[in-house]
């Protein structure tokens, strides 16, 4: 392995050329275009719509602003645009704002320049160490994103009129970087003309003190569209400022949308329990997160963020080991009777419009019915139910959070053709799995209204019609 160059002498000897952050991200893209391989790792649903245009701004040399409701992947979008950066730079040791060896901009660095010539020391940035993030809020600062007088450089001894008496904020140290602002119209006007003067005009003016610093930044912002398009929120010239505004979007169908929880969710049972989630519960899931994007009763300004179906599954999940744990059985499924556990998961995640408390339960209770009709209609495409029915006239089946897989496969000595579908189902002759498709048949039945069903105390009773 080549040894790195640790001075400014060996660096200039090696051929290095400066470059921009631009042009880095650039040329680090344009070979992954022509490698065929996505721009970024993990960005779901993007391929076809998002990924394209964060890869035409790229190649423009366009600051960029995402606009999108909550729970969107704005900021893991963001965050993965550090992937396109090289593994390390060279910086100057000693210079203040990450500065190019060969073209420093801060007073420190310049003067080690000045003082020590080729000889001065050259030190490597990580590219996780070049990504700065702020979220914008209304009692932020200039001196949180420009700068202020350090009182402590001042009591040293050093003059008002000295650069180095500044500390710099999160703006001028993401020099050579990226610099992300999440929801930036909540940003104060007079902070967004700060902003816009420091990225735009290179001036900065810190208690009248003036300093020109020419930043090398890739400048991101995220924005809700509501909040971003209505006037007064965001200054016209900051908005001026982005060459690409590009629209998120939540995951377009179910299959995405499964993607995206499979890749995010976390699922930790303890040791001697496996977790298996049914497809047909997935679906659930996924459908109720989709239904809630289109119910006149949900928020749709607010969003529903696809850590609603993230939070959801790892919620049923848990439910589920809970009950193997209760049961001593090895496996844990979800199933149906878990679903009500899943409320206080989502409940802080949408938002119904004008009704109290209790009416918001029975919305969420109403999208849950819809989503396990929807999801046992597709199921029942492939799937034949038409004859389990006809059992109920003489027999019922009991179901329930708290009952073990091995009470239900009891009662379906009476249900036969309840059996042959459930087994089918599952896919397997694992006793956990024929318990959830057993359920999921039930409810799919009663909501098709081809069965009654009893609630009681934990427990539900479905019987003929």
């Amino acid at each position: 392995m080549t040894e790195r160059p640790n001075s400014i002498e060996a660096l200039v000897a090696s051929g290095y050329v400066v470059e921009s952050v631009k042009a880095e991200i650039k040329r680090n893209a344009i070979k992954r275009i022509q490698k065929g391989l996505p721009l970024f790792d993990g960005m779901v649903g993007y391929d076809s719509s998002v990924l394209p245009q964060i890869e035409n701004a790229i190649l423009a040399d366009h600051d960029i602003i995402l606009l999108g409701e909550r729970g969107q992947g704005k900021t893991k979008l963001i965050r993965s645009l550090t992937e396109l950066l090289d593994e390390e730079v060279p910086v100057l040791v000693g210079g203040e704002l990450n500065d190019d060896p060969l073209a420093p901009i801060s007073k420190s660095g310049r003067q080690i320049l000045e003082s020590q010539g080729l000889s001065a020391k050259v030190g490597y940035l990580k590219r996780s160490d070049r990504y700065g993030e702020k979220l914008a809020t209304p009692d932020t600062s200039m001196a949180d994103l420009v700068g202020e007088v350090d009182p402590i450089k001042v009591a040293e001894g050093r003059y008002l009129n000295d650069e180095l008496v500044i500390h710099y904020g999160l703006v001028p140290r993401s020099n050579r970087g990226i610099f992300a602002i999440n929801e930036l119209p909540d940003l104060p006007e007079r902070i967004q003309v700060g902003l816009l003067n420091l990225l735009e005009e290179r001036d900065v003016q810190i208690r009248g003190f003036k300093v020109r610093l020419p930043l090398d930044i890739f400048f991101v912002a995220s924005a809700n569209p509501e909040d971003y398009t209505n006037r007064g929120r965001l200054i016209t010239p900051l908005k001026d400022r982005f060459g690409a505004q590009i629209r998120t979007h939540y995951p377009k169908d179910l299959e995405a949308e499964i993607a995206v929880v499979h890749q995010e969710a976390h699922i930790s049972p303890p040791a001697g329990i496996e977790v298996i989630f049914p497809e047909f519960m997935e679906l659930v899931i996924t459908s109720f997160a989709q239904l809630a994007r289109k119910s006149p009763s949900i928020n749709q300004r607010s969003g529903v963020s696809v850590r609603l179906s993230i939070s959801a599954y790892e919620t049923l999940a848990a439910a589920s080991i809970a009950r193997a744990l209760r049961s001593a059985e090895t496996l844990a499924v979800p199933r149906i009777s878990d679903l009500p556990a899943i409320l206080p998961a989502v409940s802080g995640k949408l938002e119904v419009d004008g009704l109290e408390d209790t009416e918001e339960s029975q919305v969420f209770q109403r999208l849950l019915a819809q989503s396990v009709l929807a999801s046992f209609k597709s199921i029942s495409r492939d799937s034949d139910f038409t004859r389990v029915p006809a059992s109920f006239d003489e027999s019922t089946f009991e179901v329930g959070s708290d009952l073990p897989s091995g009470q239900y496969l009891d009662e379906l000595s009476s249900h036969p053709d309840l059996a042959n579908a459930a087994y089918k189902l599952a896919g397997e002759s694992e006793v956990p799995l024929v318990a959830s498709a057993i359920e999921f048949i039930l409810e799919g039945l009663h909501l098709s209204k081809r069965l009654n069903k009893s609630a009681g105390e934990g427990k539900k009773t479905y019987f003929a019609k």
